[in-house]
């Protein structure tokens, strides 16, 4: 049986990104086996990976090629604002968007067993029924962008997650640490919230 992974800002080739972001790599042919080794520990041929961006940086055609034949499973690309030679290689990935949105079976899930994942290389802080419970998966920070316990989203570039991929599972129990609480205007407690505090603000000024 297939499963869904996702990942972000492997950077693949870029040498500085060791320097940027204190890989433990000596070098980019270090980084790049490891990267792959990793990616091919946990997912299978017949898998489906969401790249949320900065797939590789800094190298040919010929190299983009050599790294995308020894990845297992489909890829899809989410662009990221390093990814001029994905582009130049776009007919090896199963797509290429800037965006998605995206359901996955899971009988858990509220809304008919649907889990609803809002995918961008950007975080945002409310998106596309966010206030429903829907998930934000996002990649570009390296993991320097504080977590919010109460928001379901997170980063799930390789920096913050030993260099791999992380199937739905895994991000399905990063997820049930959070307490979720709606922040944008369909969140009735919130603002109701907001709004007595506004008052409260005006009544003394």
């Amino acid at each position: 049986m297939s499963e869904i992974f996702f990942t972000s800002d492997t950077h693949f080739y870029h040498d500085n990104i060791i320097t940027f972001c204190e890989r433990p790599f000596a070098d980019v042919t270090e980084m790049n086996e490891a990267l792959i080794r990793r990616w091919n520990e946990k997912v299978k041929r017949g898998d489906l990976v969401y790249h949320l961006g900065d797939f590789a940086l800094k190298c040919s055609v010929q190299e983009a090629n050599a790294v995308l034949d020894q990845l297992n499973g489909q890829i899809i690309l989410i662009r990221g604002n390093h990814d001029s030679v994905a582009e130049q290689v776009k007919h090896r990935f199963a797509a290429i968007k800037d965006y998605d949105e995206i359901k996955v079976n899971d009988e858990e899930a509220p809304h008919n067993g649907k889990r609803k994942i809002v995918l961008l290389h950007y975080a945002m802080r409310v998106w596309h029924s966010s206030h429903h419970g829907a998930w934000h998966l996002y990649g570009h920070s390296h993991g320097t962008l504080p977590d919010d316990p109460q928001s379901l989203s997170f980063d799930v570039g390789v920096d913050c997650w030993n260099f791999t991929p992380l199937s739905y599972a895994e991000v399905k129990a990063v997820m049930a640490q959070k307490s979720f609480s709606p922040v944008d205007h369909h969140g009735a407690s919130d603002r109701a919230g907001i709004l007595s505090s506004d008052a409260k603000r005006l009544s003394e000024n």
